[in-house]
């Protein structure tokens, strides 16, 4: 059983590509970080557990309820406090970036004690805890729960897997270099993007820029082996966006252990919604590194994830392990299936 913990919060955003200003109308989703990585994992056939607190009203409920009809297990959620986090997402096209915009603080969540969650309890059963950056990001509170969930974990013999996501909305790049160097000793597999490494740790993928699409190979190497060698990480994957536009992109990852790197094959995509795209490539990750894939199939297996994530609506990533498998193996045509 894969183990998740962070904020999942109320996704407001316009149909189609309106902009906020121009709407009159909100779609009401659910996402978030490790919630879209239990939801993604479950629905590839794994099981998946969701660990945050929520206040008890009723739009938790139907955030809940979403959750379960996904397959995942919510039976260790707790309850408290007073609101749920918001994201109002606005959908960039062509030229035009997405836009996210947050009224999170004070969440249920943000305001979380260490009293409020059993570890011991939470991580029967399970071989695998996943994180992200955001959630220590939310406070010092929710950064010391997070610690201790590292703990009973690695106590369990639990892997543990961390997604970098650094958002500057929620701290500076100073403090998330300090609070993420103390989860480092515990993490088993990073997940990073061309910039997290650089955002949180100061650590450039030289010969890159990623507003021009550029990618090279070498830099991205160098990065893994830094991070290797300054945190003793069993395996580095980082996910290699080259932004045409908003509407599309090339995407491929790179895998990195014991000193070897190893590459997917690259994907020409046209974006239906991004939001999730990275959390879809962790589930796919955990899931080949949970089921004995080799190295190379996994990341082939978490890129195809990916890829098929991005034609996707919402944040959660829909699709079945066989779907993913086809892409995989070259299927990417798009043709009718009758």
């Amino acid at each position: 059983m894969v183990v998740t913990f962070g904020e999942i919060m109320m996704r407001l955003a316009p149909t189609g590509y309106l902009r906020l200003t121009q709407t009159k109308e909100l779609e009401m989703t659910f996402g978030g970080g490790e919630a879209n990585v239990a939801v993604d994992i479950a629905n590839l056939g794994n099981e998946a557990k969701f660990i945050t607190k929520l206040p008890d009203n009723d739009v938790a409920k139907t955030c809940v309820r979403e959750l379960r009809k996904n397959g995942v297990d919510v039976s260790n959620i707790t309850y408290g406090g007073d609101r749920i986090g918001i994201y109002f997402c606005e959908k960039g096209a062509s030229q035009r970036a997405s836009k996210v915009i947050y009224d999170r603080a004070n969440s249920a969540i943000a305001l979380a004690s260490k009293e409020d969650f059993d570890w011991d309890k939470i991580f029967e059963g399970a071989d695998w805890f996943h994180f992200t950056g955001i959630t220590p990001a939310l406070g010092d509170n929710v950064a010391e729960i997070t610690l201790e969930a590292c703990k009973a974990a690695k106590a369990k013999g639990v892997k543990i897997s961390c997604d970098l996501n650094f958002r500057i909305k929620l701290w500076t790049r100073e403090k998330a270099g300090k609070v993420m160097a103390e989860f480092m000793p515990y993490i088993d597999v990073l997940i990073a993007n061309e910039e997290d490494a650089a955002d949180v740790f100061g650590i450039h993928a030289d010969k890159t820029d990623i507003t021009k699409g550029e990618i090279d190979r070498d830099g991205y190497i160098s990065v893994a082996k830094q991070l290797t060698d300054r945190f003793g990480f069993g395996k580095v994957a980082i996910t290699l966006r080259e932004s045409i536009s908003a509407s599309d992109n090339n995407w491929s990852a790179m895998l990195y252990s014991d000193g070897e790197a190893k590459f997917s094959k690259k994907y020409k995509m046209h974006i239906v919604d991004r939001v999730g795209g990275g959390d879809s490539f962790g589930s796919g990750l955990i899931y080949g590194l949970t089921n004995g894939y080799s190295d190379q199939d996994a990341l082939e297996f978490a890129v195809a994830a990916s890829c098929l994530k991005h034609s996707i609506e919402g944040d959660f990533n829909i699709v079945t392990a066989d779907e993913v498998k086809a892409l995989a193996g070259g299927d990417g045509s798009g043709l009718v299936q009758r």
